[in-house]
């Protein structure tokens, strides 16, 4: 309602990042078993309906960005940069259920781009753990609360129009009780 009322305000990075996404305009199908890499190449191939899926501001910078840490080579799936808030966005594809070594591993992510790719005038860096399946009390336990590392479920395609209208039903209640 809110939404509706004003438009989107993005003041922090918790205003810009959607969950879930709906990953419709892929075409991958919910029955086939696809990995990690194919829903990468789904996602460039279709670059600009990801980019105005996942919100205002992204530019894409790369694709299995690596960088390199003692010796030892990392790659970050995806790597946005967001003009609005000016940071880095790491997003990392997960095609089955979230675990606490995913969060560990962005979170190792975020750290090496803070403290050694981004500028002092830019703001923290983001990353965002793109799941199949994900649980927010692992979240919540794994990560600390100031944490610029978010979870965010996809769905392949748009929910029923029954459970999209109990979704609808319980925001409204949330939004009530938060005024």
């Amino acid at each position: 309602m809110k939404l509706s009322q004003v438009g989107q305000v993005i003041e922090k990075p918790s205003d810009l990042i959607k969950n879930p996404l709906t990953l419709e305009f892929l075409g991958l199908t919910p029955d086939c078993i696809y990995t990690e890499s194919k829903l990468e190449n789904a996602i460039i191939d279709k670059l600009q309906d990801f980019l105005l899926e996942l919100g205002k501001g992204f530019l894409f910078e790369a694709r299995q960005k690596r960088f390199t840490f003692n010796e030892d080579h990392f790659f970050v799936d995806l790597v946005f940069y967001n003009r609005l808030l000016q940071c880095f966005v790491l997003l990392d594809l997960k095609v089955g259920k979230l675990t606490h070594q995913d969060l560990g591993q962005m979170q190792m992510y975020v750290n090496y781009y803070d403290r050694f790719i981004k500028k002092d005038f830019e703001k923290p860096t983001i990353g965002i753990l793109l799941c199949k399946e994900k649980h927010d009390a692992l979240v919540e336990l794994t990560l600390p609360e100031d944490s610029n590392i978010y979870a965010s479920a996809y769905e392949l395609y748009l929910p029923n129009k029954a459970l999209l209208s109990q979704k609808l039903q319980e925001w409204v209640e949330d939004f009530a009780h938060k005024d």
